[in-house]
């Protein structure tokens, strides 16, 4: 049967379809009925069936918070052959996090399957009781690359005997760094055997893995729009760079019942930004890759007993965390990928509970909340900042709510004191009790909010920018050609790091730049088009953060990014 009539036979599942529906076993579907787990998702419905009926190799395209744990270790719980004590299928992630969420998910769907064995191998544990589990004998393997490696290279984990090898993020595992280390993995495993890729995104390393690796691979794509939670409201707030820290406190001040994640592009500004709320009396704390394993299970225990409501974390970090009652995520940055934006905001608004995106952007980066609405199909709100008197009025609000949700009942060995309470309270109005309690209660933030600044900025108005790029386009022969740039979002390279590197390297010329797009991996650049030569000749022998820059001229292309810029 080939790719299409397989993918055909099965494309009949819809929201209609139960687990019981795609040919699972009865202990498996007693240990999913525990869990509550009725209505597959669509990577379920359309991988299981496959997994459980063919041999083929699969490469499904989806993202965090589709159901793709369940998709891949149901059917493979299910055709385990449990008289054989060994390895059977490993199942690599890119964290220790999400290596542990794993094994921990696998264990809860096989509790009526007696005797299946799971072990998570990872770094930053003692690598002497993970030998001691494998010597004993496990089913399944999920690990970390780099330490699932090393128990391969020592001869303590044996591959011959592997039936199924899982890539679980793929991307984020190259991203990592981790190429190499996939490769000598890969090149350890038996041939006869059934692969399964799993990745958000699909680039050229991904797919040269598939085709050296896999055999005839089955694609199974999940559409954009599923990849938006439906029960997520996105809402984007523009502010100065500078007052960045200042919009997260007054939106989280505005919403007293926060539980979230605050997301940060970089490790460095994950704990600068965790020891400020801290600092300002906000019960919060970190996640990111500096911690050790044990500080890092302490932190989210806490978090996941609401100790602490505010977890700052980076995107790497916070794989593996999985938390069905959050309601926010914070963008504190957005990141480089929309992709890593949708994977965000996908962790609030789970379990039929609705959530918030919240997204901090700077004037100049409104332009990619448009690209995300387009691309996502979703609608993004512009959201103002609350004034300082609006925050109070929430706050104080919040807590009137509460005194009316309150039980009311008196412990008996209380009553006496109660009754002396209202007596010497019984000369004062309920208009003066209530003031007493404002007062008392907010005086020290209402002081400080009322005092508080505006911290909403106005967009540019785009025909602002349309005139500034008209004006660009006169100051040359009016003519463009779009030149390629092998340099992008990897190289961590920005606009205003190739116009200064153009200034560098043609000094003495003045070459008139249109529009600028970066991508993953390259950028393009719109030239006046009688300059273009002596642009090229001027970048024959340049290097950027040594890495060789090759320049040549290429067709327009549409990118995630785009900005236009004059050489000044």
């Amino acid at each position: 049967m080939c790719e299409r009539e397989i993918l055909n036979h099965y494309n009949h599942l819809d929201s209609q379809t139960t687990f019981s529906d795609l040919g699972l076993d009865n202990n498996i579907l007693e240990a999913l009925e525990v869990l509550n787990f009725v209505t597959p998702t669509e990577i379920q419905q359309r991988a299981i069936p496959i997994m459980l009926e063919q041999e083929s190799d699969i490469v499904g395209v989806a993202q965090t918070g589709t159901g793709k744990t369940a998709a891949f270790s149901l059917p493979i719980i299910q055709k385990l052959d449990m008289q054989e004590a060994q390895p059977q299928a490993l199942i690599l992630s890119p964290t220790r996090e999400l290596c542990i969420q794993i094994c921990r998910d696998i264990k809860a769907y096989s509790k009526k399957k007696k005797g299946v064995s799971t072990l998570a191998v990872y770094g930053g544990s003692d690598i002497r009781s993970q030998i001691k589990s494998l010597d004993r004998g496990v089913h399944i393997v999920v690990g970390t690359p780099g330490r699932t490696l090393d128990l391969i290279k020592r001869r303590r984990l044996n591959l011959h005997g592997i039936k199924w090898i899982v890539l679980d993020e793929a991307d984020e595992m190259l991203s990592m760094g981790f190429k190499e280390s996939l490769t000598e993995i890969l090149a350890t495993t038996p041939e006869e055997k059934q692969t399964i890729l799993f990745s958000a995104t699909m680039p050229r390393d991904i797919k040269r893995i598939a085709k050296t690796y896999m055999t005839d691979p089955i694609e199974i794509s999940v559409s954009h729009k599923q990849r938006s939670a439906k029960n997520v409201h996105h809402k984007y707030f523009t502010i100065h760079p500078k007052q960045r820290y200042k919009a997260l406190k007054r939106l989280v001040d505005f919403h007293p019942d926060v539980y979230g994640i605050i997301f940060c592009r970089t490790k460095r500004e994950t704990q600068e930004v965790a020891i400020k709320l801290s600092a300002d009396g906000y019960n919060s704390d970190a996640i990111h890759g500096d911690l050790s394993q044990a500080q890092r299970d302490q932190v989210m225990q806490r978090f996941r007993k609401k100790q602490i409501l505010l977890l700052v974390a980076t995107d790497v970090a916070a794989r593996g965390i999985d938390v069905s009652d959050l309601t926010h995520v914070i963008n504190f940055n957005l990141p480089d990928s929309l992709e890593t934006y949708v994977h965000r905001s996908g962790r609030t608004g789970r379990a039929n509970k609705t959530g918030e995106s919240l997204i901090i952007v700077s004037d100049k980066e409104t332009y990619r909340i448009r690209h995300l609405e387009k691309k996502f199909d979703i609608k993004v709100e512009r959201g103002i900042i609350p004034s300082g008197i609006e925050v109070n009025k929430k706050r104080i609000f919040a807590e009137v709510q509460k005194l009316e949700e309150a039980q009311i009942g008196v412990p008996n060995d209380l009553s006496a004191i109660l009754e002396e309470v209202k007596e010497r309270l019984s000369e004062m109005t309920k208009e003066e009790l209530i003031e007493r309690w404002i007062t008392r209660e907010f005086a020290a933030s209402l002081k400080q909010l009322a005092q508080s600044e505006d911290l909403n900025m106005a967009p540019s108005k785009s025909g602002d920018r349309r005139s500034r790029r008209d004006q660009y386009t006169r100051s040359g022969s009016g003519q463009y050609t779009r030149v390629k740039v092998n340099l992008g979002h990897n190289n961590r390279i920005a606009p205003r790091e190739l116009i200064t590197m153009i200034n560098q390297n043609t000094r003495g010329k003045s070459i008139q730049l249109g529009r600028i797009d970066i991508d993953r991996a390259s950028s393009y650049i719109d030239v006046d088009t009688t300059q273009v030569k002596d642009l090229l000749k001027a970048f024959k022998n340049t290097t950027f953060r040594g890495h060789k820059v090759v320049m040549q001229t290429a067709g327009a292309k549409k990118k995630t990014r785009f900005k236009s810029y004059k050489k000044r």
